[in-house]
């Protein structure tokens, strides 16, 4: 049943993902760049690439990858995976003034009135129907020319007459256009294939776009002697628009290709919304970045202990969690951690888990500067669920080759107080889970006792048992925001101090960082517990 369960949750969370990505896509990549251009094109790879790297980064490790794989495909897998959290989340945000931005714009504009026809001075006779239906044959001469009779088209009939005129010159008399269509009469002497008025206006002919179409003059032209008459015809819907556009008219926008004004005002707010997201990912995820590899801040709290003893009053614990050594995060990172321990001069140290993410193998080298760590009371160590998921007893060896003490289920007495460690409740997959009874069953409960336990989770069982102060980590403070609200879900206390009862139990967000090398909203820290007792 738990495999069911672990499944379906599994293939929803890829479902989502999946959704994620191609909703990003659209509106980072699909709506601001032009179908098969080179951006177009490298942004479809990378909607692919980005998710394939983020997964490989996740599951390299648990596979047995190379170490050397483990580190190419994390760096870019993990750092993708916290830019998609924030660029998901400005997305979001930013869909509103998308959508009233393209609402604010108008979809369609004004189309420029066009200038009004000056009427003729005179309307010339009409043409007889019988003329417009006569039978074809050889169109007759014009009395001054080939000895034929002209037909003339009403002043008001405009392109339409022009028609009319064509269809005459197909079956008899060639007609006379007046007036501001200019058309001439066919072959009459002086008036030649088009009048000097039509000449003179400034028509020039306007180029058609499509197959198939040439060259479309602005006014109908005469219609020769035996000619088409398709030629003397008005431009159609279509080409008249085509030439207003090479005139400077725009069509009204439609949303497809070549929609001109409008397809280009949704890409212009698609780039500027886009761009604005991206800018606030990537400027939170690197500050976030800057924030871990410059090394954990020292956090300083005091804590009263009603059973410490006024000797131990202002003893120092310094308290350092989740580390998170691993394929992004090495030497030097542990270098850093190592000399800000040493410069507050601590009583004691207290690593409470999550060391390392790998094996002493790869990870060995990583971890050597911790034989450098300083404290009067000696340094200690618990073990993480990530110690598990790498091979917890090879680094509870390791860390004792190192000069750290682990304390597995047991306690150590110490001369003003009682400390004690318990392993992780991942290690019961494994069978050596948490044992308070062993730790802590036996002791003199007159004694101020302090528990080193991982998670926070156990602190009912630290109550239960008598302890004055827990002190863990794992939390990471939720490390990403918004992330610390699903740790409040799962634990009872995400980051600080908390009373529960006679116990107190303190949260470290930790020095370092798992997957993302990235915190926002839960800098790192190397917490510096000073204990106080009421007799001082």
């Amino acid at each position: 049943m738990t495999v069911v369960i672990f499944a379906v949750v599994a293939l929803a969370v890829l479902g989502l993902l999946v959704l994620v990505h191609r909703w990003l896509w659209i509106r980072l990549v699909r709506d601001t760049t032009r179908p098969g251009g080179a951006w177009r094109r490298a942004g479809t790879v990378l909607a692919f690439a980005l998710p394939a790297l983020a997964v490989a980064a996740l599951t390299a490790g648990r596979a047995g990858a190379p170490f050397w794989l483990q580190r190419a495909v994390s760096w870019p897998g993990f750092m993708w995976l916290a830019v998609l959290l924030y660029l998901t989340l400005a997305m979001l945000v930013a869909e509103p003034a998308r959508a009233l931005l393209l609402r604010r714009s108008p979809r369609h504009p004004p189309e420029p009135a066009l200038p009004a026809t000056p009427a003729p001075a005179a309307p010339a006779e009409a043409a007889p129907a019988a003329s417009r239906s006569a039978a074809p044959g050889p169109a007759p001469q014009s009395p001054a020319g080939l000895g034929g009779a002209a037909t003339s088209v009403p002043a008001g009939a405009g392109l339409d007459g022009a028609a009319s005129a064509a269809s005459a010159g197909s079956g008899g008399a060639a007609p006379a256009v007046p007036g501001v269509d200019g058309a001439a009469s066919a072959g009459l002497p002086g008036l030649g294939a088009r009048s000097d008025a039509v000449a003179g206006a400034g028509a020039e002919p306007q180029v058609r776009e499509g197959a198939g179409r040439g060259t479309a003059p602005q006014a109908p032209t005469d219609t020769p002697v035996g000619g088409d008459a398709e030629a003397a015809a008005p431009a159609p819907a279509h080409d008249s628009a085509v030439a207003a556009g090479a005139t400077g008219v725009t069509p009204a926008a439609g949303g497809g290709p070549g929609a001109g004004d409008g397809m280009s005002r949704r890409r212009f707010v698609a780039r500027v919304v886009g761009g604005a997201a991206v800018a606030a990912a990537a400027g939170t995820v690197g500050y976030g970045t800057y924030g871990v590899l410059r090394g954990p801040r020292v956090k300083r709290v005091t804590v009263p202990l009603a059973k410490l003893p006024r000797a131990a009053h202002g003893f120092r614990i310094a308290v350092v969690s989740d580390v998170h050594l691993g394929p992004i995060l090495g030497r030097a990172h542990t270098a850093r951690i190592v000399d800000t321990v040493n410069r507050t001069q601590p009583d004691l140290i207290a690593i409470v888990g999550d060391l390392v993410d790998g094996n002493v193998h790869d990870l060995g080298p990583a971890a050597e500067p911790l034989r450098g760590l300083r404290a009067r009371h000696g340094s200690y160590f618990v073990t993480g669920n990530h110690e598990y998921f790498s091979g917890a007893q090879q680094w509870i060896d390791h860390v004792r080759e190192l000069g750290l003490t682990p304390l597995e289920n047991a306690r150590r007495p110490l001369p003003l107080f009682d400390l004690a460690g318990v392993n992780d409740v991942q290690g019961e997959s494994e069978g050596h889970g948490p044992d308070f009874e062993a730790a802590l069953g036996d002791r003199d409960r007159s004694r101020a006792a302090v528990l080193l336990a991982h998670q926070p989770i156990v602190i009912h069982d630290a109550v239960r048992h008598g302890v004055d102060l827990q002190l863990s980590g794992h939390t990471h403070g939720g490390q990403l925001w918004p992330g610390n609200y699903l740790a409040e879900l799962a634990n009872p206390t995400v980051a600080g101090l908390e009373r529960y009862g006679d116990t107190q139990l303190y949260v470290s967000r930790g020095a370092g960082a798992w997957g993302p090398p990235v915190r926002v909203g839960a800098p790192s820290d190397i917490t510096v517990v000073e204990l106080a007792s009421y007799q001082a």
